[in-house]
């Protein structure tokens, strides 16, 4: 995942800094938690002494803006940051916060959906919420 997010960032003329370097490795270390933007500052200032909160959400954004990474946006709780741009179902837990990816087992074709419907898909995004294993049996 690393090289591809790189990859990627050359492709759109991206610089790779330490900073967003260090950024990249917490991302791919952390995707299974889908970090949030504090929890990538505080493990990305242990590989790169200098480093903002700023610079990390500005360097998130343009991350996103730019498709290389998705941003989740959530009304009760932190953004959430993932590296896997695959199509994916998110489960939600509402009790601990946790997200976890879920492979899609049948492909929606999105070429399909904007000829049908004549609407120019630019991004998706499907969400389950409810209780994990843990928090179900609490």
């Amino acid at each position: 995942m690393k090289t591809s997010i790189i990859k990627k960032m050359r492709e759109k003329g991206l610089k790779l800094t330490p900073q967003r370097l260090a950024i990249i490795e917490v991302l791919v270390d952390k995707t299974h938690l889908h970090p949030g933007a504090s929890l990538i500052y505080r493990e990305a200032m242990k590989k790169v002494g200098s480093l903002s909160l700023s610079t990390v959400y500005s360097t998130l954004n343009e991350f996103s803006r730019h498709g290389i990474i998705k941003m989740l946006e959530f009304d009760k709780m932190e953004n959430r940051y993932e590296g896997n741009i695959m199509e994916h179902i998110n489960l939600v837990c509402k009790g601990c916060n946790k997200i976890m990816d879920y492979k899609v087992p049948v492909s929606i074709d999105l070429k399909e959906v904007a000829k049908k419907a004549r609407f120019w898909v630019t991004d998706t995004r499907l969400e389950y919420h409810g209780y994990c294993q843990e928090c179900k049996g609490k």
